[in-house]
């Protein structure tokens, strides 16, 4: 009889988002309700919906800006835990939203922003120390995406796409787990969109995990294999993007009949 081997298999890494049954309020209304997701670590989610289901919230409750309803066999846990200092969470999940940007002072240069990211800040206060080691790893990510000529340049002279980059940059300074990008194309022009599709994918083919959060098709890069569809604070499909980014399921989606092409790993709606 063959011995058993006495080696273990190592331990499954816990999931880097597990919400099971959350009911989040926003005033007197729910706008996430009976919500249950798990993301893998390291997995290639997209998030999809039309305005108004509740994206924004999933985001805000991730990053404990909100907070849900305490009942019964409801629970949120990242990375196994579900209890976090917020400035230690901000190290592993970087969040790439608009809203960022619209916090900065005219005054701040790309670099500052970038920096920023390390004191959870958007900007680079008086009482800050920025270490050597800091800046040159703020400059290594402006050099990653291609930004290095954005460092000295002032915020408000920085186009919609510019900043995108800086807020990338922002977000890759400590090394996350994952990228939660949110609505990333908003105000981008069709170059811009173009050049942070390809950062995205760059970023996927790296290794880091990246949950897009957004209402656009086109937004789903190729390395995106799964799909999450919602709709009125719910989960109303989780599955294969080849499956799920089909018309029969998405005019119901975006209540408007639709077709839907593929072209090079992406696919567009119209």
């Amino acid at each position: 009889m063959p011995r058993k081997s006495s080696i273990q298999p190592p331990p499954a890494s816990p999931p880097l988002i597990d919400l099971q049954n959350v009911r989040v309020m926003r005033g007197e209304r729910a706008v996430l309700d009976d919500f249950s997701l798990r993301i893998l670590p390291q997995e290639h989610i997209a998030i999809l919906g039309p305005n108004g289901c509740g994206k924004s919230t999933l985001i805000k409750t991730l990053t404990r800006e909100l907070y849900p309803v305490p009942r019964e066999n409801s629970s949120i846990s990242i990375l196994g835990r579900e209890r976090w200092n917020v400035f230690e969470l901000r190290t592993l999940l970087g969040i790439v939203s608009n809203d960022l940007m619209t916090l900065c002072t005219t005054e701040a240069t790309g670099l500052d922003v970038v920096l920023s990211g390390f004191f959870s800040a958007t900007q680079v206060f008086d009482h800050h120390r920025v270490t050597p080691d800091q800046r040159q790893r703020a400059l290594a990510d402006l050099e990653r995406l291609g930004a290095a000529p954005l460092a000295a340049r002032p915020v408000d002279e920085l186009s919609s796409g510019e900043a995108k980059r800086i807020l990338i940059a922002r977000a890759l300074v400590h090394q996350p787990r994952a990228l939660v990008f949110d609505e990333p194309t908003n105000s981008l022009d069709v170059f811009a969109q173009h050049g942070l599709r390809q950062t995205m994918r760059e970023l996927a083919q790296s290794g880091i995990g990246i949950v897009l959060v957004t209402h656009h098709v086109a937004d789903i890069i190729p390395e995106i294999d799964r799909v999450v569809l919602m709709r009125a604070g719910k989960i109303i499909a989780d599955g294969p993007k080849q499956k799920l980014l089909a018309p029969a399921v998405l005019s119901p989606l975006f209540d408007i009949r639709v077709d839907i092409s593929c072209r090079d790993g992406y696919y567009h709606l119209w």
